[in-house]
């Protein structure tokens, strides 16, 4: 990747992400008077969200939604949704707007018509997406196994939102598509560790699904890594 921001430790590299995204989320506002985030689960952002929720910006107006989501109740571990409200409804960012993707239906077919209509009357396009990795190359919820991973990155697929099993990891996911991540102003993947930073590196060789926002050419993207 030619645009990379490297760090030498994750809390500089949380402080300055969290500081570029507030002062992107701050310009959307003074622009359009709104804005809207979308961020991933996992162990990597839980630094990043706190360091965010201590921004002085005006989180009134700003929207955040997740990338993807397993389809188990807000309240489990597994939760993401139940992760981003943890680490980042504190501070001045308590009174944010989390925009969940799971709904009250017993399965994820039932509630996805819902999920879609909640993520149709967010702001577009995205102030930024924050994306992880996996180490099968996986981001979002784009799995190497799923059998419907070739219509979550088909371009031409104009469906925002996606069911998808893994196969490899539990829970059925609602992710957005490629489609939607690329709808946004800024693309950061946010990875640490040098096993990650080997597996980026040799996405595009190996077809890993992430390959797919690193070889656009529709939306800026930058790697922020630390060890």
């Amino acid at each position: 990747m030619n645009n990379q921001r490297i760090y030498s430790d994750r809390e500089q590299l949380d402080r300055e992400l969290a500081a570029h995204i507030g002062d992107a989320l701050t310009d959307d506002i003074q622009k359009s008077g709104s804005a809207c985030l979308a961020v991933s689960g996992g162990n990597t952002p839980k630094g990043l969200l706190q360091c965010l929720s201590g921004r002085d910006l005006d989180w009134r107006n700003v929207s955040v939604v997740l990338v993807d989501e397993r389809w188990v109740d807000t309240q489990s571990a597994d939760s993401n949704e139940r992760l981003v409200r943890s680490h980042l409804l504190q501070n001045a960012a308590q009174d944010t707007f989390v925009v969940g993707f799971k709904t009250d239906h017993d399965c994820a077919e039932e509630g996805l018509k819902e999920v879609q209509q909640r993520v149709s009357l967010l702001k577009k396009p995205f102030t930024a997406v924050v994306l992880g990795m996996g180490d099968d190359g996986h981001t979002a919820s784009w799995f190497p196994k799923a059998q419907n991973l070739k219509e979550l990155l088909d371009l031409e697929n104009t469906d925002e939102v996606a069911i998808t099993d893994p196969v490899t990891a539990t829970h059925k996911r609602v992710t957005l598509t490629l489609s939607a991540v690329l709808n946004s102003r800024e693309i950061f993947i946010h990875i640490t560790g040098e096993k990650k930073r080997s597996i980026l590196e040799s996405a595009e060789e190996q077809r890993f699904p992430i390959a797919a926002v690193l070889t656009q050419s529709k939306t800026p993207v930058t790697l922020w890594w630390a060890p």
